[in-house]
């Protein structure tokens, strides 16, 4: 059932299973709620000519329809909706001409639910930044709305540390029910133990976990860490 903050999510995809798979993130994603999904752009003109939608998860390449010319068209029909556009479609000359149509984000096929899903709050801070303004709202409040749709980039590594390493390290703690040490850590990811620590302190010095001693052992407290929730 809605709530009021809920946001309503239309999938438009002509494949089956990807437009179900799209469906079901939808679902996991919380704060979204499920509007429908229709498999052909004119299914989503019809769809949103009649129905409400808060977001628009539109594929580029429909059989009957280009995503632009969808977008063009709820467009010129007065249709609110926000527009994610999630295609395998990699030209520039695509990327740029939704961009300049007004879409919110552009999410390239293939992609994982974290991809999927970090787009998605992202749009969801946007939305409830610019809902809570009223009808109107200062420079800050615009620039503070727009900001949360700008992709983070991230900061370099420090040498020596790799980016899928980091992940899978930050994954465990992630799905860890209580605290890891890097003794833990080492046994559940099969690395050195020296290896892994490198990781847990650059971690924490990017405030991602919380370092907290564990007492109960013999000598020095050891240190355990937990992702920040």
């Amino acid at each position: 059932m809605n709530t009021e903050q809920d946001i309503s999510v239309l999938v438009v995809e002509d494949e089956g299973i990807v437009a179900e798979a799209h469906a079901e993130y939808v679902r996991r994603c919380p704060g979204f709620t499920l509007a429908g999904v229709v498999h052909t752009g004119t299914d989503a003109i019809t769809f949103l000519n009649a129905s409400a939608a808060d977001l628009v998860l539109l594929d580029m390449n429909l059989p009957d329809l280009h995503g632009l010319d969808v977008l063009r068209r709820i467009r010129g029909a007065g249709v609110p909706s926000d527009v994610i556009a999630i295609t395998a479609v990699r030209d520039l000359a695509v990327v740029r001409s939704a961009m300049s149509a007004g879409i919110a984000q552009y999410l390239i096929k293939p992609f994982t639910y974290s991809a999927f899903s970090g787009k998605l709050a992202a749009y969801r801070e946007y939305h409830l930044n610019l809902a809570g303004q009223g009808s109107s709202a200062t420079q800050s409040e615009v620039d503070r709305a727009l900001a949360a749709l700008r992709p983070n980039v991230p900061a370099a590594l420090p040498k020596g540390l790799s980016p899928d390493t980091l992940k899978t390290v930050s994954e465990l703690l992630k799905a860890a029910d209580a605290p890891m040490s890097a003794s833990e850590v080492s046994a559940a990811l099969a690395m050195s133990r020296i290896t892994v620590r490198r990781y847990l302190e650059h971690l924490d010095d990017q405030r991602a976990v919380l370092r907290t001693p564990r007492y109960g052992t013999r000598g020095r407290p050891e240190l355990e860490y937990s992702w920040r929730r």
